[in-house]
């Protein structure tokens, strides 16, 4: 039997290449051997800190007898859901008709064209009450398969029809106003759990997405800040390595499953940051700079790139165990080993760390974290994007993936160039976001835009989408909701919306926009699941401010110390965009078409700050007695002038 998992770039396939298992990778292979064979295909999806992955993977995928039973009667495919998480979203969707209870390991059955026509989560090795063994659910798709074929057939129809139907459902309409927004907020209230935090009863998730939109305005503040406060001083983190747990099964944030993902830690990271502008207060700075530290420490690798996740299970005193290496303190875990990094290094989830870490290295004047965010945003920049512009979804090592980047991917990479841009003052970061961004761009004639204009509408992946999924007739717009990270659509939409704000080109704006709109009843009709549409959205309809601190060019902008001077203000600044630079550094954003530096020059030899909104600028200062009052000020006439 040949081993195809041995070579792939997941550490997820790798551990299941010694399965007896004839296993499959994600292709169209294993389904024009289905159709040869006349067999129907288990799509098995999973991840690897995926726990009960590895559970069944031991009882059931490891068991030579049901793995012959398999291989007689199924072609068998292994697909890691964060190396393809189009087709993870896809079978998802397609697996919501047959089960609602939905997770990984999700083991979909379909048809040699990749028809789902039953689907389920993990199955213990024997029976137990409630719960088919992993053998019965098999043999009762073989029975179906071979004595029911036309029912089959017709199921999988349905389900075909149905996933080609989805992106038809009316969820566009007009941006949401101040009023709307707020009332989503209030929504988010009514469900607050006032004693632990967070929203509703267990199992408890950061939900950082929400708790991003919440903090983003005046009416979800205090609300968001709660939220962190405890959970930051809950089971949930850990307080020796600093980085969060995926999820808690109790309320209180207990019992937490021990897997680190790196999205939850970098979105985490920005959310404790942005906490600490607004509030000045020790345990957001505290929590912040231990989550940075577990990022920095423990996640990223000798390559500069950030692992996609930490196991949740471990080798403790001898023995494999889930959450064991929490329980020791520093000391202690130094003589055990520590849980297995996924050294997958994917390009969307470490734009989100290069983001976290660019903001925080500049807040807290941390040399050391911005220098990490340059480190993986220069691997990224020479590792997986291509010399024809293209972008790698997934490494390892020094291979790449064949998987499909996506548009969360280039979004989430484009925004971590531009903070990082930002935060240093080097432009050639935001050159290359800017290029990740207009490849993105659908442009078609504007109905109504005087003279043929052409305008910029929802982003499509230049990569394109996943070519099996395309041949199956499966490669549709796929759920433009969010999980525990932002959508693609989220994703690109605020992306645009920051280039908007460096170079003053309405057509990022205008494709941010017209993406929104196209699920703005969705978002107000599902807050929950559209946390960072909902706060890209609010920066649409509300005034923005834009800061740029301009220094000399023989004054260090990293490292200083400084604690009361005008730079040490604008870190302590959260009302919006923040980009620091020298002279120098000034000139060239500004003739690389970048218009907010126009202009924006030292005063006196002195860091001078420039406090606008929509590009209309205060007069400059270099006192930060000045800026303070003109950041306190500003906010309060612009919304005046906003509601009149």
């Amino acid at each position: 039997m040949p081993n195809r998992l041995g070579e792939a770039i997941s550490p997820y396939l790798r551990s299941h290449a010694h399965n007896p298992v004839d296993w499959w990778g994600w292709g169209p292979e294993p389904f024009a051997r289905a159709r040869e064979r006349d067999v129907p295909v288990l799509v098995s999806i999973g991840y690897s800190t995926c726990h009960w992955c590895h559970v069944m993977a031991r009882e059931s995928f490891s068991d030579p007898e049901l793995a012959s039973y398999l291989n007689e009667n199924f072609v068998s495919v292994k697909v890691d859901r964060e190396e393809h998480p189009d087709v993870d979203a896809t079978y998802i969707a397609a697996a919501s008709a047959f089960t609602q209870n939905l997770g990984w390991p999700l083991n979909v059955f379909v048809t040699p064209e990749g028809k789902a026509f039953y689907a389920g989560t993990y199955s213990p090795p024997q029976p137990i009450p409630g719960h088919a063994s992993f053998r019965q659910v098999l043999e009762a798709v073989t029975d179906a398969w071979s004595g029911h074929r036309d029912e089959v057939d017709d199921a999988a129809a349905k389900v075909a029809e149905a996933l080609a139907a989805a992106p038809a459902r009316q969820g566009g309409g007009e941006l949401p106003g101040e009023a709307a927004l707020d009332a989503a907020i209030a929504g988010f209230a009514a469900h607050e759990d006032t004693t632990y935090g967070g929203f509703g009863g267990a199992p408890k998730f950061p939900a950082s997405p929400t708790l991003g939109f919440l903090l983003s305005r005046d009416s979800g503040e205090q609300l968001a800040l709660r939220t962190l406060k405890r959970m930051g001083a809950s089971p949930l983190r850990d307080p020796v390595e600093g980085g969060f747990f995926r999820y808690a099964v109790n309320r209180d944030w207990s019992d937490p499953h021990y897997e680190r993902m790196l999205y939850d830690n970098a979105q985490l990271l920005e959310l404790y940051t942005q906490a600490w502008k607004l509030t000045g207060e020790q345990w957001a700075e505290d929590v912040a700079r231990g989550v940075a530290r577990f990022l920095t420490g423990v996640m990223q690798l000798r390559s500069g790139g950030f692992a996609s996740a930490q196991d949740s299970e471990s080798v403790v005193d001898g023995k494999r165990v889930e959450g064991g290496y929490y329980q020791y303190d520093e000391e202690d875990r130094a003589r055990q080993v520590p849980p297995a990094l996924d050294e997958k290094v994917l390009t969307g989830w470490n734009g989100l760390a290069i983001a976290a870490l660019s903001s925080a290295g500049f807040a807290f004047d941390a040399p050391a974290l911005t220098e990490s965010a340059r480190r993986a945003a220069d691997h990224l920049i020479a590792r997986h994007l291509m010399d024809d512009g293209t972008l790698v979804r997934a490494s390892i090592g020094d291979r790449v993936s064949r998987a499909q980047a996506t548009l969360e991917d280039f979004g989430m990479l484009a925004r971590g160039l531009l903070e990082l841009g930002a935060a240093t003052g080097e432009i050639r970061y935001a050159t290359v976001a800017k290029g990740l961004i207009d490849s993105t761009l659908v442009p078609v004639p504007a109905p109504a835009s005087p003279g043929g204009a052409v305008a910029s509408v929802p982003f499509q992946a230049p990569n394109g989408a996943d070519p099996v999924l395309v041949a199956q007739g499966l490669g549709g717009p796929v759920d433009p909701s969010e999980g525990a990270y932002p959508s693609g659509l989220s994703a690109m939409a605020g992306s645009s919306v920051l280039l908007y704000l460096l170079t003053a080109d309405r057509r990022y704006r205008d494709a941010a926009a017209a993406a929104l709109e196209s699920v703005a009843g969705y978002a107000l009709g599902q807050p929950i699941a559209f946390g960072a549409a909902l706060r890209v959205m609010s920066t649409l309809v509300s005034p923005v401010e834009q800061l740029v601190v301009v220094s000399p060019d023989d004054v260090p902008t990293e490292g200083s110390g400084e604690t009361g001077g005008l730079r040490a203000a604008a870190r302590r600044y959260s009302a919006g965009l923040v980009a620091s630079v020298t002279d120098s550094q000034g000139r060239r954003w500004a003739d690389a078409g970048f218009d907010l530096f126009e202009d924006r020059v030292t005063q006196r030899g002195l860091p001078t700050a420039y406090l606008c909104q929509e590009f209309v600028c205060r007069l400059p200062v270099t006192d930060p007695s000045e800026l303070d009052r003109a950041s306190e000020v500003w906010p309060a006439e612009s919304r005046a002038a906003h509601e009149a």
